[in-house]
């Protein structure tokens, strides 16, 4: 189950390091991000969007590392923590995308970070 919602994780991360990657290289996408204030986001927003996929990127290792399925070489205590950082991410996610003056925002992000919260937790629980 773990490895299961380990692997779910990462592929709904990696989706969202895609679309961040269609966002940072200009493509018209940005009501679904960043408050939803700009079609095309400026170049500010277009360089967060790519910090975000390096961010998506140490949050999968983290979980992987949790799941058991990558060594990090880590503490298992400091694994722990982080994995539970992570769901915190996600819930503080949650409210972010719910607040977005975004109707497309919260229509799709809110949901994914919801669920990306809820696998979280099933595998910061192992």
């Amino acid at each position: 189950m773990t490895t299961m919602a380990a692997a779910m994780i990462c592929g709904l991360l990696g989706l969202l390091a895609v679309f961040q990657a269609f966002l940072a290289l200009g493509a018209p996408l940005g009501r679904f991000a960043w408050g939803g204030q700009h079609q095309v986001l400026p170049t500010s927003l277009r360089l967060g969007s790519a910090v975000s996929i390096a961010v998506y990127a140490l949050l999968a290792t983290v979980v992987l590392a949790r799941a058991r399925v990558v060594d990090t070489g880590l503490p298992e205590a400091v694994v722990r923590t982080a994995t539970w950082v992570v769901v915190g991410y996600f819930f503080i996610g949650i409210g972010m995308n719910l607040a977005s003056r975004s109707k497309s925002e919260r229509a799709v992000m809110t949901p994914l970070a919801a669920v990306l919260c809820g696998l979280c937790t099933v595998v910061a629980l192992s």
